[in-house]
């Protein structure tokens, strides 16, 4: 699909970003500096920290651009729905 709006680039890169699988890589690089083996209350809260951080990008990357794609894009969402 054509770039229509920088709004649709913007989607379509927070998209690509939250799903590629480099993204995983780097959450793994990152992992290994910060939860030392045999630590389960760190591997707790990075855990919890990915995910937190994975809902805000969701959230306000994604969604909030939803509303204001192209109206054919398949994700195409009217705002308030």
């Amino acid at each position: 699909m054509r770039a229509k709006t920088v709004i649709h680039v913007e989607y379509e890169l927070m998209k690509a970003v939250i799903n590629s699988k480099e993204i995983g890589m780097v959450i793994d690089r990152v992992s290994a500096d910060m939860v030392p083996l045999n630590d389960p209350a760190a591997a707790k809260r990075f855990d919890n920290g990915v995910k937190s951080l994975a809902q805000s990008l969701q959230n306000t990357f994604v969604e909030r651009r939803r509303h204001r794609i192209p109206t054919n894009h398949p994700d195409y969402r009217g705002k308030g729905e």
